[in-house]
């Protein structure tokens, strides 16, 4: 994996109620440096940077009610709210232009949880509104008063990556597709393949900190869900990870993604360093939300040499795929190298992003590794050493 953030304009339409419709349109905010890329190899693992946080200075109130914030052809836009202070019965909305996708807050939720209130996640100053999908957001704020004695700020946003990014990055990274790119849509296997497809609805797209992007997945039928400690490795760090289920393309080879159900990390409740074991056990608020999705068990034993497996995840932070084939190995996915050092190897595709994912037994249908590491072969660790640790607590 490598690193790349691109500069880029981000356009912002403010709705006035009283200036005339000629004025002059809001300047636009000031742009990002560019980062140099950086090598990340498998001895140095990472969550996928999927997109960049940029400077903004927008304000809601006495006479503005709505902005609209668009980049174009970005995958995501996730908006800082800065100050909030509403007058009883004023709330705001951030959603994308259709409203198909609506969050909604009477106040910072990070601080003073309401039941109308949508999650949102933590920062050190005000709090990060949960992402639309799209290239715009649209912030509006709600009174009856046209604002009057309510104020909003918007202090920065983080956006997904363009596809132009997203290729430019690509051309300067090594990936951990191993021969021709095999992992497919999940939904391209709803048929032949029911039962695999069907445990990788248990699987999740995080989002980390609004730029970063790894897998996770529900382990058991409790409020737990297992990722890498390279991903998160902290509270605090859970907290600023949005966890998205049904994060899946609707149609084989096609494009966008179906209604995505999003919840928010709660607590870190175990631990290993990417030194060991390289996991992290966590919980997420609204539990309830995510229960549907169903979950994954483990499988605590030591994977066979030839066995098949499969592996659900995002890969480069895209649409869940399943990859249970592969042209390195007479066509499947199999384990190639059962023991190395605290992992099993594979040469099933993954890319960045796919950090967390479980490698399932397509014979149990269970999980028997997390994936980490990345090279070709792959490598996960194995369930067998990290079930131990965490059966107490699962």
């Amino acid at each position: 994996m490598r690193r790349l953030t691109m500069a880029a304009t981000v356009v912002f339409v403010a709705v006035t109620t009283a200036t005339p419709a000629n004025a002059a349109p809001p300047a636009l905010p000031s742009q990002p440096s560019p980062q140099t890329a950086q090598a990340v190899t498998a001895a140095d693992p990472a969550p996928e940077v999927v997109g960049t946080e940029q400077a903004v200075s927008r304000r809601l109130g006495a006479n503005r009610t709505s902005t609209t914030i668009r980049h174009a052809d970005a995958t995501y836009v996730k908006v800082h709210i800065d100050e909030l202070l509403l007058r009883p019965g004023d709330y705001i909305t951030v959603s994308d232009p259709a409203g198909r996708e609506t969050h909604t807050y009477l106040s910072d939720p990070t601080r003073v949880q309401r039941p109308e209130n949508s999650a949102a996640t933590t920062a050190d100053r005000g709090f990060w509104a949960m992402s639309v999908e799209g290239d715009t957001a649209v912030v509006t704020l709600h009174s009856p008063t046209r604002g009057i004695g309510s104020y909003v700020r918007l202090d920065r946003i983080a956006r997904g990556f363009t596809p132009a990014e997203f290729a430019a990055r690509d051309a300067v990274r090594p990936l951990s597709i191993c021969g021709a790119n095999d992992y497919r849509d999940a939904v391209c296997y709803r048929s032949s393949h029911p039962t695999e497809y069907q445990r990788s609805r248990a699987v999740a797209r995080l989002l980390i900190g609004g730029t970063s992007a790894c897998t996770g997945w529900r382990v058991g039928p409790n409020n737990r869900l297992l990722t890498n400690n390279h991903c998160v490795s902290t509270t605090s760090g859970v907290r600023q990870t949005e966890i998205q289920f049904n994060y899946d393309c609707p149609t084989c080879g096609g494009t966008g993604a179906n209604p995505v159900t999003k919840v928010v990390g709660e607590q870190m409740l175990k631990t290993s360093p990417l030194s060991s074991l390289d996991y992290t056990l966590l919980t997420v608020q609204n539990f309830g939300a995510i229960s549907s999705f169903g979950y994954l068990e483990l499988d605590a034993r030591r994977p066979l040499q030839g066995e098949q497996i499969y592996i659900a995840g995002h890969p480069r932070a895209a649409v869940k795929k399943l990859s249970i084939t592969s042209d390195r190995n007479n066509g499947n996915c199999v384990i190639d190298r059962p023991v190395s050092g605290v992992n099993s190897g594979y040469l099933c595709d993954t890319e960045g992003g796919s950090s967390g994912s479980p490698v399932i037994a397509r014979s149990t249908h269970r999980v028997i590794a997390l994936h980490h590491l990345g090279g070709c072969p792959n490598e996960g660790t194995r369930i067998e050493l990290i079930k131990p640790e965490i059966d107490g607590i699962l």
